[in-house]
């Protein structure tokens, strides 16, 4: 039986480089797969999904009026598994939609995203897929701070940590660091001031 599966983790937690492997493990047996992303995240292009290590590959971007369900019926292919990036920025109906895909269809669906902000608030796609998912898996990190695992994302501007604002801001190491707990609260600043340094320099 198809199931729906939500796999989170904070950022660099290795997301899009396991949809790629699940992608092509399915195509090494013949076998089609649809790949949707976020249309809110473009640092790439728009429509791609784009791991840090540099593998990047053309997805379906999902907006706020994409029926999911009818895309994928209309589709021009029959699909294995359909597998979904930046699930976190998906909205309840998507959700809904992809419950309908595995139960109707019968056509596995594999999410992969954020599960909280960086005010440890749920994203919405997050929280329906912590609700309706049939299997939800972790995946894991470090802290960038220490050998903790991350399970926070801590948002920085200036060198300074950001606890208010906009839920979305699209971003990557440059704003976004996967922290453990204590370092949410309490980041060493100057040790982040050091490696942004590095990075710029």
């Amino acid at each position: 039986m198809a199931q729906l599966f939500f796999r989170y983790g904070a950022m660099n937690s290795g997301k899009t480089i396991e949809i790629l492997k699940v992608a092509h493990n399915y195509e090494e047996q013949g076998k089609n797969v649809i790949i949707m992303t976020s249309g809110l995240d473009n640092r790439d292009g728009y429509g791609y999904v784009s791991s840090r290590i540099g593998l990047k590959r053309k997805a379906i971007p999902v907006v706020s009026e994409t029926n999911i369900k009818d895309l994928v019926e209309q589709s021009s292919i029959e699909p294995a598994c359909i597998l979904v990036d930046e699930a976190q920025f998906l909205e309840k109906h998507h959700v809904l939609e992809l419950t309908q895909i595995v139960d109707e269809l019968n056509i596995p669906v594999m999410t992969f995203g954020l599960k909280n902000d960086f005010m440890n608030e749920l994203f919405e796609g997050s929280k329906y897929l912590l609700l309706y998912a049939d299997k939800i898996e972790e995946m894991k990190t470090i802290c960038w701070f220490c050998n903790k695992k991350a399970i926070m994302n801590l948002r920085m501007h200036d060198s300074k940590p950001v606890y208010s604002g906009e839920q979305i801001m699209i971003g990557g190491n440059e704003s976004y660091y996967p922290v453990c707990r204590k370092h949410y609260f309490n980041p060493p600043i100057n040790n982040l001031e050091k490696d942004e340094g590095e990075i710029n320099g």
